[in-house]
């Protein structure tokens, strides 16, 4: 096996060719939806763009592009896994290294509200635009819409994503929104998990736009999802959230929101990509295993 540092090659790439990256992705084999029903199993991974770097208890775990990379590479090999979703960065590092091949791609599109800063809740859109999106021949954006009543900056950023909901539509991509219900507590954003708070959020994110015809919802697994999932028509995908110490519960509440008819997947990164125990591969095919039983 070679020794030889992914982002050797990637480095020298963007140095010398940079317009090999569109060629790359013109060229890159597109994945498709499942024709069988199956739920889609996505690799995320857009946090670093927006300064967050923790996994875990590792504050800085996503600090080494060629370690976020490794293990980027290693979930995207695993039988069953249908894709990835990405800040432009990570998503040409991926396609020039062919990890991408095959697979459908999301890209992320507000990464400027930047974690910790004062102005986190102005989630300005600094990565993908829609244009950006079908430009590099992916299958939909992503956006994070986090919603608190409390700061002003909520408004922006909710007009933001009605535009790109739109832009997206017009381009007959996946919208994926991410909605939170959202306060502020000791300097930090916390979002509200609980039934209602997700219930109200997803009521939001569905009425975004002059259409909802492209529009999914990127949820939490919480308490009570029966009810949560009857508070929209949209296609809803489970996300992962933060690393936690029992895995095992973690994937238990995917399997069970899984169950549900408009739940069509799973967008999971930190909980994959860095599990406590390291094992990348074995956390990556539980819960292909898990999305399996659920079929």
């Amino acid at each position: 096996m070679s020794t030889t540092p992914l982002t050797d090659a990637v480095i020298e790439t963007r140095t010398h060719e940079p317009e090999r990256i569109a060629q790359a992705l013109a060229d890159r084999p597109r994945g498709q939806m499942p024709k069988d029903g199956k739920p889609l199993m996505i690799i995320a991974c857009d946090h670093p763009a927006r300064g967050a770097l923790a996994a875990g208890k590792d504050p800085l775990a996503m600090a080494s592009r060629e370690e976020v990379l490794a293990r980027c590479v290693e979930a995207l090999s695993r039988p069953g896994v249908d894709g990835f979703l990405g800040t432009a960065d990570l998503i040409e590092d991926l396609t020039l290294l062919g990890a991408l091949d095959n697979k459908l791609v999301y890209g992320s599109m507000n990464r400027g509200g930047l974690a910790g800063a004062s102005f986190e809740m102005d989630d300005r859109f600094t990565g993908y635009t829609a244009a950006g999106v079908k430009r590099a021949g992916l299958d939909g954006g992503k956006m994070l819409m986090r919603i608190n009543y409390e700061d002003k900056f909520t408004a922006r950023t909710l007009e933001a994503c009605a535009n790109a909901v739109e832009d997206l539509a017009e381009q007959r991509v996946m919208a994926m929104v991410e909605p939170f219900i959202s306060t502020w507590k000791d300097g930090r954003i916390v979002n509200d998990l609980s039934p209602e708070a997700v219930i109200k959020s997803m009521a939001i994110a569905s009425g975004l736009a002059s259409t909802s015809a492209y529009t999914w919802l990127k949820l939490p697994a919480v308490d009570d999802m029966e009810r949560v999932m009857e508070a929209s028509t949209l296609p809803a995908l489970i996300l992962g959230g933060e690393v936690k110490d029992d895995a095992e519960a973690a994937m238990n509440s995917w399997g069970k929101a899984l169950s549900l008819p408009n739940v069509k997947g799973l967008v999971i990164g930190r909980s994959l990509l860095f599990p406590a125990n390291g094992d990348v591969a074995a956390a990556v095919d539980t819960t292909v295993s898990i999305i399996n039983e659920s079929h």
